[in-house]
């Protein structure tokens, strides 16, 4: 209407006007919907959709090293994406070669680590130490969040995971043992849940223990610690099975549970549940060694 300028009629010419002088506002309303259409709003979704990635499909570096075994693993929604492990070698040596494995596995899958869980003992002290630095390490390294699992739920879940099980009309307590040398374990009671029914305590075995936990459930024995209580603990009802070790490809579930809860350790201040003081040893090499000084000191001296 704006182009017919022979228009004689005034109502036209009043119409066209007002068409004109809105005709600015209009194109300022277009733009600003074009600019929240395709400019604000897929940014905004983008953004949440990263959220949600992160959220539900977290690359956590596990480290087991609280026994004689050292494994470590990347999980990635309860899923292995590649693990290394080893037995009775030098955890301080192998943890270390194990990671950068692992590292490089995750580069060429073109995945980065939000976290990094750590087997909080009990267990061996120097083994429990040995990952507890490195976990921490790469944490304040990287600046990620450190996740610590207890060692016997670790246990549990290499059982319970790890294990065909088979049915039973009575029900099942776990009972994971770790050496803790002579007659003397870490142990506690968990249920095929992983659920903990029992605090966790350094035992010393003997005829009667756990003969009144639990009177009608069957106890079901495992760990580095379970094979020396076989001849010994009389209460009926108790399976021991063998070749059950703690291991990091099984953390991964316990870790991602942990964090969306939003339970961290804190980096710099974490120690390992270590439950006994520690307690120096001298070897046997280290024995015969200063005996002969012993000797030669003697001699000298005469």
């Amino acid at each position: 209407r704006l182009r017919q300028p022979f228009d004689t009629n005034s109502d036209t010419r009043t119409q066209n006007e007002e068409d004109y002088k809105s005709g600015p506002e209009r194109n300022h309303q277009c733009y600003l919907a074009l600019y929240h259409k395709y400019f604000v709003i897929p940014i905004v979704f983008h953004i949440f959709a990263a959220l949600l990635v992160v959220r539900t499909d977290m690359v956590i570096l596990n480290i087991e090293t609280s026994t004689g075994v050292c494994s470590a693993a990347a999980t990635e929604d309860a899923t292995v994406l590649c693990s290394r492990m080893s037995n009775g070698g030098n955890h301080a040596h192998d943890l270390p070669l194990f990671i950068e494995d692992i590292l490089s596995c995750l580069r060429e899958q073109n995945k980065t680590l939000d976290a990094v869980a750590v087997s909080a003992g009990p267990g061996s002290y120097t083994g429990l130490r040995i990952g507890t630095a490195t976990a921490k390490g790469l944490c304040y390294g990287l600046g990620i969040p450190l996740v610590a699992i207890d060692t016997l739920q670790v246990l549990c879940a290499s059982f319970v995971k790890g294990m065909p099980q088979q049915t039973s009309e009575r029900p099942q307590l776990l009972c994971p043992m770790i050496d803790a040398r002579r007659m003397e374990v870490y142990t506690a009671l968990y249920d095929t849940d992983l659920v903990q029914q029992s605090e966790v305590k350094a035992e010393v075995i003997g005829e009667d223990s756990f003969a009144a936990v639990a009177p009608g459930s069957r106890l079901v024995f495992f760990g580095n610690g379970a094979e020396k209580c076989k001849g010994v603990i009389r209460r009926e009802d108790t399976v021991f099975v063998d070749g059950i070790v703690p291991d990091a490809r099984y953390m991964g579930e316990l870790a991602e549970h942990k964090l969306k809860a939003g339970e961290k350790a804190d980096v710099a201040y974490f120690t390992p549940f270590y439950l006994k003081e520690f307690q120096a040893t001298v070897s046997h090499k280290a024995e015969d060694v200063l005996k002969n000084d012993n000797i030669n000191q003697k001699t000298t001296i005469s």
